[in-house]
């Protein structure tokens, strides 16, 4: 063989493995778009890259997430799910109507898996639980709106003396899964005899005032209707509560375990761990049409005695049977 074939044929060679490497498809993207700020939420990242990896899917291996937070700013949305269709993301996981809206402007195609504390039914997400259709599925934990009802039941069982109750709306509620929500509150003020006033902060830098707001009212007591925004604002929630020595029931138990007094509801992070699965099996070839929303199963009571002392409250017995967890 000559001499320059047969440097023409090593060079061949020593190519080949470039050339493979650079025709293997990049990692598959999935997206995560929320409204709200980073840091109170990196449980729930943890959590989603647990579901992904639970269908074969590892941060860095084979697979890419890439996070978007709006910092209680909707008007970034837009920009954000644009730059998430840019990233060809494969799937993305939202949280409430803007982000949908947002994402499905900016690629009507791509799968989305919800994560919502409402109906999504009611909110338009989905036609129906079981056959979502379309390109959205994922999983509702009946948050603020839809456990409303017991929480107020709750509250009263605590604090039966207590005849105005202020219920404490996020700032970005919206919609007709809201709305029913709140009827079924009102509805269960009236079989207990309580009287409800609704107070919603204009953002989360007006809490301060909201619970003046509430103290003026003349309320004993406080239901807090979650949402994305106030979620971030746990521990002043927590301080103004203790500060106006008021006894607010919260939705999940991250407040409780923070200083908060109790709460009634469903794993905020487990729902972002079912999420991460969907968003697996969407990836593996599943279309969200296919994947029926998920609901909670298990629903857990938690209460911290600790507050409960420093507020001159004695829980009932009744209460403390049923907690899953009393914190002391």
């Amino acid at each position: 063989m000559k001499r320059r074939a047969f440097i023409t044929l090593l060079g061949g060679a020593a190519a080949w493995p470039l050339a493979a490497r650079a025709q293997q498809p990049a990692m598959p993207v999935v997206g995560l778009l929320r409204t709200t700020t980073a840091a109170p939420f990196a449980p729930i990242v943890v959590e989603l890259r647990k579901g992904l990896s639970e269908e074969g899917f590892i941060e860095g291996h084979n697979v890419v997430l890439e996070q978007r937070w709006a910092d209680n700013q909707l008007d970034r949305l837009p920009g954000l799910a644009a730059d998430l269709v840019r990233r060809k993301a494969a799937v993305i996981v939202v949280n409430t109507p803007a982000v949908v809206a947002a994402a499905r402007t900016a690629d009507p195609t791509v799968p989305l898996v919800f994560v919502t504390g409402d109906d999504p039914v009611k909110m338009g997400f989905v036609s129906s639980l079981n056959r979502p259709e379309g390109n959205l599925t994922g999983v509702t934990f009946f948050g603020g709106s839809v456990l409303g009802a017991k929480r107020l039941e709750l509250l009263h069982e605590l604090v039966p003396k207590v005849s105005l109750v202020a219920i404490l709306l996020d700032p970005d509620i919206a919609g007709s899964g809201f709305e029913v929500g709140m009827t079924s509150i009102e509805t269960a003020a009236r079989v207990l005899g309580l009287q409800i006033v609704v107070v919603k902060p204009a953002s989360e830098h007006d809490l301060d005032a909201a619970f003046v707001r509430i103290v003026t009212t003349g309320a004993g007591a406080v239901l807090f209707g979650g949402g994305p925004v106030l979620r971030t604002q746990v521990q002043q929630l927590i301080a103004l509560a203790a500060r106006h020595a008021i006894p607010v029931i919260y939705e999940v138990r991250d407040y409780v375990e923070a200083g908060g007094l109790i709460s009634y509801g469903t794993s905020f992070p487990d729902a972002y761990r079912q999420a991460g699965v969907y968003a697996g099996r969407i990836l593996k070839g599943a279309k969200p049409a296919e994947l029926p929303v998920l609901q909670p199963t298990r629903f857990e009571l938690v209460i911290n005695l600790k507050t409960a002392k420093t507020l001159g409250l004695t829980v009932p017995d009744k209460l403390l049977v049923a907690a899953d967890e009393v914190i002391e």
